[in-house]
């Protein structure tokens, strides 16, 4: 009996212990869960905050940058709008037309110095007493605060850039940005989309922006709300008149539960950037890991265990996929930044070029350049590699050169171009070295091909091919760029009426002549006798004619490329390498067309060679040595200016041309 006895009692204490223990692991464990559950409550309200700090931060950056950006563009704008003598033409409204929506600013407008505002669409508003022109050109580059626009219905600010000529401030360029629709143009959304955002004038209390509300007002006529313990609004209001940092946890009135507020200072105006987050919204992981270890106590380690691995899995997976995303955005902002000036500096486009080279792995990238009236450039960089098989830079090119002719053919969905398509359409292509290659057109509004961007032998085109495409955008940004800096730079360098080079372009060119002649070089320096006397007695009708048809002449004699007309009467072309012969019968053809339509010209011209000798003609000039050394662009354009000169005299001291006689 006392051995059944004793079994009673060690069972008892068999089956007691593992339940005391058991209980004991379950209090541990509940015990635990609460404790970790009160410290991730504390942890994800340290967390919100900083999260907020750093989301805070980077709208602030996105604004900053979105301002430079504006104020770039708008001073781009500004030089072309100072071209124009009259800002309130046809031609100003349609530029400020063609840039409406650029960025954060929903339209373009123009302030003159009478305040007169000129809008892109509609007509002129007077704006006096309303907007200041000396007041906002005094102030140069700047964005104002909070106004009212011109018609009183809304809110906006206006981004000001003065256009300047001649050293004056002629009038003030300004976006409009309006600011129900400024929180669209933000790139970041903290808390995924479910923190308010606002942005607030420091000297007023004026909301420039204010997504938890429906109407704009004033953070001080809001009143004082009711703050958690340690809070103060008092602290709050100076804080964010004295643009500092700092946080605060208020009840609002809208929801009536706590609002976790973040605010710090904006480097624009005297603004600030805040953020708030619901209650709910910070401890919204703390409140679901409570419910999880409520529900699954007693599996937490096993689920823990497999939620770790996962996570490990996820985020190795997840970081890798973030970075490449981040390293192809910012190598596409690398290739925006070095293509905004490009038109200007083309070696920037082969570094661009040899950015997406680096990012796709591609072992060659062209870009072709396609000219209205100009055979195509094409721009080209290829990896130093020398790898068997690889293409040539002929080859490079030849494909890149016949690739309009495959676009022109293909006007239907097909966004790009492969090795294989190309080697159908075009089977006589050579195409050695070639593994594969990713074709981009980038057209025009009448699906003309501006350009084409081109990678070759690439180690995975199917990841590349978004990278490219992205890109294409940038290079259609400076094929149009391109095409109106190259239109506007041959206005200003072609006489409008003879259709010749002016004087700009003459100036300009007459450097470089030494370094385009082998042989010999010759200036032909052409003066119209007699247009005086025909714009008095005829017209200046009749006295254009006989400019143009010496225009025409000295075209058909000597081409476009060397011909100018440089002043009034006065009309100058250069002949490189031109037999001496050829060039005197070339004079005497000008000259006999001329004299057959009525007009007369007196030309002078002098030709230099390049020889060993250093024998002196008449005039002092060098005619044997070597151009460099003795013989100046100066000295050759006078001595054909001096013959000229000669043959006019000749001409008028004929009775038959004599002025004297005539008056």
């Amino acid at each position: 009996m006392r051995m059944t006895g004793k079994r009673k009692m060690n069972g008892k204490v068999r089956l007691g212990r593992p339940m005391l223990i058991t209980v004991a692991l379950i209090l541990l464990i509940v015990s635990v869960s609460f404790a970790a559950t009160r410290r991730i409550n504390q942890r994800e309200e340290a967390n919100a905050f900083q999260r907020l700090h750093e989301e805070a931060g980077t709208l602030a950056r996105e604004l900053e940058l979105q301002k430079q950006n504006d104020q770039e563009q708008l001073q781009t704008i500004a030089s072309v709008i100072c071209e124009y003598e009259d800002l309130s033409s046809p031609r100003v409204k349609n530029i400020l037309a063609s840039y409406s929506s650029l960025s954060t600013m929903s339209r373009l407008e123009l302030l003159l110095p009478d305040n007169t505002v000129i809008r892109p669409e509609g007509a002129n508003v007077d704006a006096d007493g309303i907007l200041s022109f000396e007041e906002e050109a005094a102030l140069g580059s700047h964005i104002t605060d909070r106004e009212e626009d011109l018609s009183g219905d809304e809110y906006i600010l206006r981004h000001f850039v003065p256009v300047i000529r001649d050293g004056e401030t002629i009038a003030m360029l300004y976006g409009v940005i309006e600011l129900g629709s400024l929180p669209n143009t933000l790139m970041n959304s903290p808390y995924g989309g479910k923190a308010a955002i606002y942005i607030i004038d420091g000297n007023t209390g004026d909301f420039l922006m204010d997504t938890w509300h429906k109407e704009p007002g004033n953070i001080w006529a809001l009143g004082e709300r009711p703050m958690a313990p340690g809070y103060d609004h008092e602290i709050l209001k100076q804080g964010l008149i004295d643009g500092k940092t700092g946080y605060v946890v208020f009840v609002s009135e809208t929801t009536g539960e706590y609002l976790y507020f973040y605010y710090a200072p904006l480097a624009i105006n005297s603004w600030r950037i805040a953020l708030s987050v619901p209650e709910d919204i910070v401890f919204s992981d703390a409140r679901a890991i409570e419910r999880i270890l409520n529900v699954f106590l007693l599996l937490e380690v096993i689920c823990f265990i497999l939620y770790f691995l996962w996570m490990l899995r996820y985020v190795r997976h997840e970081t890798n996929e973030k970075q490449h995303q981040l390293d192809t955005i910012n190598y596409i902002y690398d290739v925006e930044k070095l293509l905004f000036n490009a038109h200007e500096q083309h070696d920037n486009i082969i570094l661009a070029l040899e950015k997406i080279a680096h990012i796709t792995s591609a072992q060659a990238v062209s870009f072709l350049v396609s000219g209205r009236d100009e055979s195509p450039s094409v721009f080209t960089w290829e990896s130093d590699r020398t790898d068997q098989g690889s293409p040539a830079s002929a080859r490079i090119e030849e494909i890149t050169l016949i690739l309009p002719q495959y676009f022109r053919r293909e006007r239907g969905p097909i966004p790009i171009c492969g090795i294989g398509p190309l080697r159908s359409a075009f089977p006589s292509l050579k195409t050695e070295g070639v593994r594969n290659l990713t074709a981009i057109p980038i057209r025009d509004t009448d699906s003309s091909v501006l350009g084409i961007l081109t990678a070759f032998n690439m180690p995975d085109e199917e990841t590349a091919d978004p990278f490219l495409k992205n890109a294409a955008f940038s290079f259609s940004l400076l094929c149009r760029n391109m095409r109106s800096y190259n239109a506007i730079r041959e206005k200003g360098e072609k006489d409008v009426l003879s259709g010749l080079y002016n004087r700009n372009r003459y100036e300009r060119d007459l450097p470089a002549y030494p370094d385009l002649f082998r042989q010999s070089l010759a200036c032909i320096y052409v003066d119209v006798n007699g247009l005086h006397e025909l714009n008095n007695s005829e017209g200046h009708e009749a006295g254009d004619r006989m400019l143009r048809a010496v225009s025409a002449r000295l075209l058909d004699g000597f081409g476009e490329q060397h011909s100018y007309r440089i002043g009034g009467d006065e009309f100058l072309a250069f002949a490189i390498d031109m037999d001496e012969a050829d060039l005197q019968n070339r004079v005497d053809a000008m000259r006999s067309a001329l004299e057959k339509e009525g007009f007369h010209i007196s030309v002078g011209v002098q030709r230099i060679k390049k020889a060993a000798s250093k024998e002196q003609s008449p005039d002092g000039l060098s005619t044997g040595s070597p151009f460099a050394e003795d013989l100046s662009m100066e000295k050759l354009v006078k001595a054909a200016e001096h013959k000229m000169y000669l043959e006019k005299k000749a001409y008028y001291e004929t009775a038959e041309h004599d002025r004297r006689q005539s008056r």
